[in-house]
């Protein structure tokens, strides 16, 4: 956090562009595996950094949006 606030780190958290895998999986209070599967679904935009999967927030928030549809 450096020499960030503690707010100021949530404000940056509240814009961030992408999610991990295991903020997903805690958004939707599922395992980390059930998360890694819906990933490899394609039902949200992800993009691969090395081995690591990132989520896009718009995508994924509208998916969800459209699940309580």
């Amino acid at each position: 956090m450096g020499n960030m606030t503690v707010q100021q780190f949530q404000v940056g958290l509240s814009e961030k562009r992408t999610y991990m895998v295991d903020e997903i999986a805690e958004i939707l209070h599922i395992g980390k595996a059930s998360a890694y599967n819906l990933a490899k679904e394609g039902l949200f935009k992800t993009v691969r950094i090395g081995t690591a999967i990132r989520i896009s927030k718009k995508s994924f928030d509208k998916w969800l949006d459209q699940q309580n549809s």
